[in-house]
């Protein structure tokens, strides 16, 4: 694993990790983490995509890991949604440049996964070849044009860039609900109780995030899912949803049905979807994890060009 820096849109370094397979790179995969974690707890993922003959790349969002300077906050986005989804892209833009002969996979992740459908909205000609989408979902616009407000309110009185326990109450707070017997209040991540203490004695993980970036990450979600924006993506692209069957960021299940729906509503012709029965939010970190890995391979292999001999 290789590290790497680049200015950030916004404000200061992003901190971004490169994992390189052994022989030639058959196709290139970038993943797009989640809220309140980092880049680094792909490894494994990632060592097993190398296997296949992929390189991996990845970069802390502004806020997260090791993007975050001496003197920022966790959890902000400065200059909003729009300016972190333009680092992730710029790094998509960057790294395809390098390779211009190899597909091009995004993998979005949670919030990561939001902001890779805002890429596939906001810029339709980036040359992917194929995207995974783990762990979203998809909330009522009536919902989010109650809760931006509330957001916004909570920024200008309590300060856009603080960490706002309230709001993270109202977006995350009722996640442990279907879990019997939490241990933690990070149990709805996954059924694995070691990968769940890990996070939670993680200190760049499971941190508090900002009234902005809460405001931004809701704001972000309220554009992917206008009509006129699912309107813009490219029709042929293929496009594999993933996601536990008792994920509550799924709304467990039906959130990620519901996008599904709305991507072939847009004109989506060629995408998938499976729901891992029991299975929570980060299913790359599940029990069953390895079956997760073997699919999104198989999906990979089924649906990139094949390089012509």
């Amino acid at each position: 694993m290789e590290h790497f820096y680049y200015p950030s849109q916004g404000r200061g370094q992003l901190h971004g990790c490169r994992w390189l397979p052994d022989g030639e790179v058959r196709g290139i995969v970038q993943i797009v983490h989640g809220i309140a974690e980092y880049v680094e707890r792909y490894d494994e993922f990632a060592r097993y995509l190398n296997g296949l003959g992929y390189l991996v790349v990845a970069e802390d969002h502004m806020g997260h890991g090791g993007s975050v300077g001496e003197s920022e906050t966790k959890g902000y986005f400065h200059g909003g949604w729009f300016t972190a989804v333009a680092d992730t892209y710029w790094l998509l833009e960057t790294t395809h440049q390098a390779y211009p002969q190899v597909p091009y996979v995004l993998f979005g992740h949670s919030m990561g996964s939001f902001m890779t459908r805002t890429i596939l909205e906001k810029y339709p000609d980036s040359g992917i070849s194929a995207c995974v989408i783990c762990g979203t979902g998809w909330q009522p616009q009536a919902l989010l044009a109650g809760a931006i407000p509330v957001c916004k309110w909570v920024c200008k009185h309590d300060g856009e860039d603080q960490p706002s326990p309230k709001l993270e109450k109202i977006v995350f707070g009722t996640y442990n609900a279907r879990v019997e017997s939490p241990k933690t209040p990070f149990d709805w991540l996954n059924r694995d109780e070691a990968a769940v203490q890990a996070y939670v004695d993680d200190p760049m993980c499971g941190f508090v995030s900002t009234a902005g970036l809460l405001r931004d990450m809701l704001t972000g979600i309220s554009y992917i899912e206008k009509k006129e924006n699912l309107a813009k993506m490219k029709k042929h692209l293929p496009i594999f949803f993933i996601a536990g069957g008792d994920d509550p960021v799924g709304s467990y299940g039906k959130g990620v049905l519901k996008t599904e729906a709305e991507f072939r509503k847009a004109g989506m012709v060629n995408v998938t979807c499976k729901l891992y029965p029991g299975g929570r939010h980060e299913i790359l970190n599940e029990i069953n994890r390895q079956e997760v890995y073997e699919d999104v391979a198989k999906w990979l292999d089924r649906v990139l060009p094949k390089k012509e001999k």
